[in-house]
């Protein structure tokens, strides 16, 4: 765990990829060294999230990196509060069965029910490169999984049912155009 950064820390030179970037569908690879630049870019990732007043997660390719990094602070507003910062995260175990609404930072202003299993348990190294476990319920667990899934190419809105996305087509649709400008 890392200290909780201030809010108004500089940005790095990233951005939050919208729905449509390819980045988005793209496999991260592991990261072999944890050096100050996976640091920096953890910071970063960090600052980009707080900076959004819904966000508790964040996965690297979001930001267009494809190392297999994510930050997490489900607990954003307690000032005691420390962020998960998980390099190679990777899920051992799942249980029980929850459905809730989702949201996502490249998905700005849409928001689906996607099941998850209710409790994981989460392998990774810290930001010292040490080994760590993370059991995660409730909304831990929802946002262990989403930003995991991130690291796969894989969304939340795979998860909902064919309505619901003719539903959201045109919202999508407008991401889509966005990311390509």
């Amino acid at each position: 765990m890392v200290d909780k950064p201030p809010h108004d820390w500089a940005e790095g030179p990233y951005r939050i990829r919208p729905y449509g970037d390819l980045v988005l569908r793209e496999k991260a690879l592991p990261v072999q060294e944890i050096t100050d630049v996976e640091r920096k870019l953890a910071a970063d990732m960090l600052t980009m999230m707080y900076a959004s007043p819904i966000g508790v997660g964040l996965a690297a390719p979001q930001v267009g990196v494809l190392k297999r990094l994510i930050v997490i602070d489900v607990d954003r507003n307690d000032p005691e509060g420390s962020p998960l910062v998980l390099f190679n995260p990777k899920i051992q175990s799942m249980e029980g069965e929850t459905i809730k609404e989702e949201g996502c930072l490249s998905f700005p202003n849409i928001t689906a029910n996607v099941k998850r299993a209710a409790k994981v348990v989460v392998t990774a190294q810290n930001i010292d490169g040490e080994p760590i476990r993370v059991e995660g319920e409730a909304l831990l667990a929802r946002a262990l999984q989403h930003e995991i899934d991130h690291l796969d190419g894989i969304l939340f809105i795979d998860y909902v049912s064919g309505l619901k996305r003719q539903l959201l087509r045109g919202k999508l649709r407008k991401l889509q155009q966005q990311s390509q400008q």
